[in-house]
């Protein structure tokens, strides 16, 4: 049995002053966004909670899947380094960068020149996308969506040479003799509909169509801050599991889910893998604790 846990949207805070000339972009709307009120959604204290209850539970590796900063600033990228050493070393822990950690030009490259080595394939010397990494029966496989929007505009984007290089990785491990457990990250919904205009995966229909060739046994993402499932079609007539999970720092009085996470245990079954999904997180009197099992198929 293999215990991945997933998180995400950690946002993490407190958000340093602004120098004036860093507001000189669409930094300047995240910012009065993030003072009018969203960052009082985004509690540290829940997080902290949130992680010290994912180490009690002995997962065998964690998935992040982006949003470690909230406007992009430099100073966060060396907070976004203290929140990952926190929640494991590098070959413990995979993430992958969401929007706001592409919220301008250049905040992408200085999250990864500090937070790389979670973002890094086996074997490889620098972190890239799309990377494998394996894990016991499972491979992880990491895909970047972020990119730098104008304001107003939180959309995401894989581009063709991306989806193709994902395809090749997905078919060969598919291929192997013993195939492992195939886990797709990604930051944004990754199916059409997913988010609304303006939040969406642009190139998500060539994303699916790309599974619906290669096939996964899961894909995680975060980014609409609410737990949620969907699947959308693998080759052969198999449904692949789509599912989000809300921000790990969402309060008890933030505007959509409470903070929690999930826990997936995965076995091999057969020629296959059974997966069972289960929640923990924030109750309304403020307490993190097992919030029951997580469908992974629709009614």
């Amino acid at each position: 049995m293999f215990r991945l846990a997933h998180l995400t949207d950690p946002h993490v805070g407190p958000l340093p002053r602004p120098r004036l000339r860093q507001l000189l972009s669409k930094r300047a709307t995240g910012y009065v966004n993030w003072r009018r009120g969203r960052g009082q959604g985004h509690d540290m204290d829940v997080l902290a909670a949130l992680v010290a209850d994912l180490h009690a539970q002995g997962q065998d590796h964690i998935a992040c899947t982006g949003d470690l900063c909230n406007i992009g600033l430099p100073s966060e990228w060396a907070t976004s380094r203290v929140f990952l050493e926190a929640l494991g070393p590098p070959g413990a822990v995979s993430f992958v960068p969401g929007n706001h950690d592409a919220y301008v030009r250049g905040s992408l490259e200085g999250l990864l020149g500090a937070c790389g080595d979670w973002a890094t394939g086996d074997g490889e010397a620098r972190a890239g996308f799309p990377y494998l990494r394996r894990r016991g029966p499972v491979a992880l496989v990491g895909l970047s969506s972020a990119i730098p929007t104008k304001p107003f505009v939180a959309s995401g984007r894989l581009g063709a040479a991306q989806i193709a290089a994902a395809e090749a990785v997905l078919t060969a491990l598919v291929a192997e003799a013993e195939p492992p457990c195939r886990v797709v990250m990604i930051h944004h919904p990754p199916h059409p509909g997913g988010a609304r205009p303006g939040r969406e995966l642009t190139d998500a229909a060539a994303f699916t169509a790309m599974i619906g060739r290669a096939g996964a046994e899961m894909i995680l993402h975060g980014h609409n801050h609410v737990g949620s499932l969907a699947v959308v079609a693998g080759p052969g007539g198999r449904r692949v599991p789509v599912v989000g999970a809300p921000s790990a720092s969402a309060g008890v009085n933030a505007r959509h889910h409470r903070a929690s996470y999930r826990l997936y245990a995965i076995a091999r079954d057969g020629d296959g893998f059974s997966i069972a999904a289960s929640e923990r997180g924030l109750t309304p009197e403020g307490a993190i604790a097992d919030l029951g099992p997580v469908p992974l198929t629709l009614p």
